[in-house]
C-alpha cells in the first residue's frame, strides 16, 4: 500500500481514506477479493496446481493461500477444485 500512495502522492492514511471512497472497501479488502475471485476461475480450468495457483494470485506459500482461501470461501482449494468438477 505504501508503494501505491507514493505513487498517488499521498499519504497511507489519505490513500487508503481516498482508495475506501472511491471502491466501497478497503484496499486490502479489495485485493484479498480480487485474488480470491482470480484464484476461484484458475481452480476451475484444472489446469494448475494449488501451488502454482497460490504463487499467481500473489501468495508465497501453497499454505498461506490455502488458508486465506479456506477462509474465504469456506472450503479448501483442493475440495474447490475438485467439486467443480461435478
Amino acid at each position: 500500500m505504501a508503494e501505491l500512495a507514493k505513487a498517488a502522492a499521498l499519504s497511507r492514511s489519505s490513500f487508503f481514506v481516498r482508495f475506501r471512497e472511491a471502491v466501497g472497501v478497503a484496499p486490502m479488502v479489495y485485493l484479498l477479493t480480487w485474488r480470491m475471485a482470480l484464484a476461484k476461475n484458475l481452480l476451475r480450468g484444472k489446469s494448475m496446481a494449488v501451488a502454482e495457483v497460490a504463487e499467481r494470485v500473489g501468495y508465497r506459500s501453497a499454505s498461506a493461500f490455502s488458508v486465506a482461501f479456506s477462509l474465504y470461501v469456506g472450503q479448501s482449494p483442493a475440495w474447490y477444485a475438485a467439486e467443480e468438477d461435478v
